[in-house]
């Protein structure tokens, strides 16, 4: 098992230097390759003693787990529509001639290495055994993102990734004044030479000084918050989210946003046991309600498709926190389902709609319309990656939100229903305009030509990471496997202090 940690940082980074040389086939072979690999060596790790290995400076405990296993199946899934997604553009360059292909190489060379450093880095952080290397991994996540959110070269895109550097390098900034002061606390109990490890930090975290893992709490849930999108905090992500290209959009959504939050979580941790349940889980009700309440009321009114799924992703950030805001065991086991859930349903649903966009050539909510009709296997696919988010049974967020809204319901009431009316607003919002994408008949009579090509979209590679997700989504809601669902109780615990 300790092999199969310590690969599991180095397949992607050997991935991520052969791109600088292999050519552009073999360098999305690798990809592909390199994706599923580590998602093997994630599920390897599911039957660990205890789910619980360490080697050196790294370390995977049932908490981190679940976090490596929404990255591990979103990398692959991914590079798989990458080949699809780029093939248009390859064609098209083809036909350009040389050097429009050489051009169009280079990109295609550049997308794979930074896929798979993004996936090392987002595969790093929940590995790490330490909250100054977690920190790290953290901030290594916004170099290599950001440089991918502008990697189209266009106004918006540049200026999306400004932003983001921007607004994610002060929080991360605020982070590391978190760490900083939980550093400080831990050196009154554990001597200056301690390196911020987990286990030393959790063992005597009952002796800390309550003042400064108080201010270390609150500057990290504000700080890693506005890599994860909580209010008030957000405001990049729409930006980035719509200006990326659609598989870095579903990374972004699907995989970094929960990362973040596993750093939040992992402050929790200490918090809790220093100070007690209250105030941490307060804070964090206090945010995730903030968070929900914003995005269910922009789901309401908007215009731009990848926008919408943007703020979606802001109302589930909220969900989580909120989950674990309320301190119940089968709240926490909820929120842990819910990112896995999310991870494949938010993957679905950018992957369905960066289809849509390239065969409509827009984003313009009002403009798509007749998506079922002119993707046939692309438009239903999507249709239920968007049930899926919007907590319909029998997939995994329906599960998930149930066991969450039960488990606050015995903790905080008012949290509970607040919760419950603003995922409906959300709902409302998201389901009406897809809905309306996809079923409103198109009014141009003489656009032959241009659905005839829209039905041909999606190829196998595009096709097959989004039948994945719907199969995991519907196996997550209707029957999780055992060792899956031993590894969600565990996780819970760990949040929860093992009530």
């Amino acid at each position: 098992m300790t092999t199969a940690l310590v690969l599991l940082v180095i397949v992607p980074l050997a991935a991520t230097v052969a791109c600088v040389w292999l050519p552009l086939r073999a360098a999305q072979a690798a990809t592909l390759a390199s994706g599923l690999v580590s998602l093997g060596l994630v599920l390897t790790l599911l039957w660990a003693p205890g789910q619980s290995v360490e080697a050196g400076w790294l370390m995977v405990d049932p908490l981190s787990l679940v976090f490596l296993l929404a990255v591990g199946f979103l990398y692959p899934a991914v590079a798989a529509y990458s080949i699809g997604y780029l093939a248009d553009e390859a064609n098209a360059a083809a036909a350009a001639g040389p050097q429009a292909q050489a051009d169009f190489e280079r990109y295609a060379r550049r997308f794979s290495l930074g896929l798979n450093a993004f996936a090392w880095a987002m595969l790093c952080a929940p590995a790490v055994n330490g909250l100054a290397l977690l920190w790290v991994a953290i901030e290594v996540t916004t170099v290599i993102s950001a440089l991918l959110v502008a990697i189209d070269a266009t106004d918006g895109a540049t200026e999306a990734a400004w932003k983001y550097v921007l607004i994610a390098s002060s929080g991360l900034g605020i982070g590391l004044l978190a760490t900083v002061f939980m550093y400080y606390a831990g050196a009154q109990v554990l001597g200056q030479s301690y390196d911020l490890a987990f286990a030393p930090l959790l063992q005597h975290a009952a002796q800390l000084p309550a003042t400064p893992v108080r201010l270390a709490f609150v500057l990290a849930v504000l700080g890693f918050g506005t890599k994860v999108g909580l209010f008030p905090v957000h405001t990049w992500l729409p930006d980035a989210h719509s200006e990326a290209p659609s598989p870095v959009s579903a990374l972004l959504s699907g995989a970094l946003l929960v990362v973040s939050f596993y750093a939040i979580l992992r402050y929790l941790q200490v918090a809790q046991l220093t100070l007690g349940a209250q105030f941490p889980h307060d804070v964090l009700l206090i945010f995730g309600v903030a968070s929900l309440a914003l995005a269910a009321l922009y789901l309401l009114d908007q215009r731009d498709l990848k926008r919408l799924l943007a703020y979606s992703s802001v109302e589930h950030m909220g969900i989580l926190a909120i989950g674990v805001g309320f301190g119940a065991p089968m709240a926490a086991a909820g929120v842990l389902l819910h990112v896995l859930g999310h991870a494949a349903a938010k993957g679905n649903a950018f992957m369905g709609a960066g289809v849509l966009v390239r065969r409509f050539g827009t984003k313009d909510l009002h403009r798509l319309r007749g998506g079922l009709d002119a993707l046939r296997w692309t438009g239903p696919l999507l249709l239920l990656a968007v049930l899926a988010l919007s907590g319909m049974p029998p997939f995994a967020l329906f599960r998930s939100e149930f066991q969450i809204v039960v488990g606050g319901f015995t903790t905080s009431a008012w949290a509970a229903a607040a919760l419950v009316g603003l995922v409906v607003i959300a709902f409302a919002g998201l389901a009406g305009s897809i809905t309306s994408v996809l079923f409103r008949p198109r009014v141009a009579a003489d656009d032959q030509d241009e659905v005839a090509a829209m039905s041909r979209a999606g190829s196998g590679w595009m096709l097959a990471p989004v039948i994945a997700g719907v199969v995991v989504l519907i196996v997550l809601g209707v029957h999780p496997p055992a060792v899956l669902s031993d590894l969600l109780a565990r996780g819970a615990a760990e949040l929860t202090g093992g009530q």
